[in-house]
């Protein structure tokens, strides 16, 4: 069910590799294709919200940390790459598990782009791109401490630790960069003009496109903006990562509790 909205959200991430053509009003075009993705919005909100995430504790969490998130969205607005709401969704995402890591990326980027009034046609591609981070973050291995079979199982408490931070912060780099990318996607039609080597061209088999795609975000966005996203999120997770893991498991919820016991059960 967690996913089951994200299909349609991506399709609308990847329409330039498919389309045969764009639009001849390309810009007037950017709200339509925005607009598309509200009902996967719609399905994603309706099944990820199921039962184990009616309690009132959860309820409660979503709302204290979407609202954080969108603080610290706000408070780096205008700090060129800088995304410190990255080291929450992570972190949270790991703890809670992955429908609570894509409502609290849902949610964060709704928020703050109402507060800020910075909410446009940009803003359901960001909710979902970070909705996906903090699900991801969910996905990753789980070690534990003392006991079992393997190399994991054999790690003492902090060795474990240790490796579950730099295990996230690994994970932030790569969320970082492909953030980036999903979100220089769906615009990059839009933002060039035809006839350069960075230029969408409609109809050009799909190796060409992505050729161009990938010297597009090279130049505009991976070796900056993304790179400065990289390491804000690496240094966060390193320097508040521990303390917030601990703070944030000892609020844990009843169906990440669940989760986690599914878990260990299936090893």
């Amino acid at each position: 069910m967690l996913w089951s909205g994200s299909p349609l959200a991506a399709a609308g991430f990847a329409w330039p590799l498919f389309a045969a053509a764009v639009p001849r009003d390309a810009q007037g075009a950017v709200p339509f294709i925005a607009f598309a993705l509200v009902p996967a919005l719609i399905v994603a909100l309706a099944l990820v919200v199921d039962r184990e995430m009616y309690t009132a504790k959860t309820v409660a969490l979503l709302g204290v940390l979407a609202a954080v998130g969108a603080a610290v969205r706000i408070a780096g607005t205008g700090v060129g790459g800088v995304e410190a709401v990255f080291i929450l969704l992570i972190l949270a995402g790991r703890v809670y598990g992955a429908r609570f890591g894509l409502l609290l990326g849902l949610l964060t980027i709704a928020v703050s782009s109402v507060l800020w009034g910075g909410f446009g046609p940009w803003s359901p591609f960001q909710m979902f791109a970070c909705g996906w981070v903090g699900a991801g973050a969910a996905l990753l291995p789980r070690h534990r401490a003392g006991g079992g079979s393997g190399v994991s199982g054999r790690l003492g408490p902090r060795a474990s630790a240790r490796l579950e931070i730099a295990m996230l912060a690994g994970y932030g780099v790569v969320a970082s960069y492909l953030f980036g990318l999903v979100m220089n996607l769906w615009f990059w039609p839009f933002a060039v003009g035809t006839g350069t080597g960075i230029s969408y061209s409609p109809g050009a088999p799909l190796g060409t496109n992505l050729a161009s795609f990938g010297l597009y975000s090279l130049v505009t966005s991976t070796l900056t903006w993304d790179t400065v996203r990289a390491v804000t999120t690496v240094l966060g997770i390193c320097l508040v990562g521990p303390a917030a893991l601990a703070a944030l498991r000892r609020a844990k919820l009843p169906a990440a509790r669940r989760t986690a016991h599914r878990a260990d059960a299936r090893r």
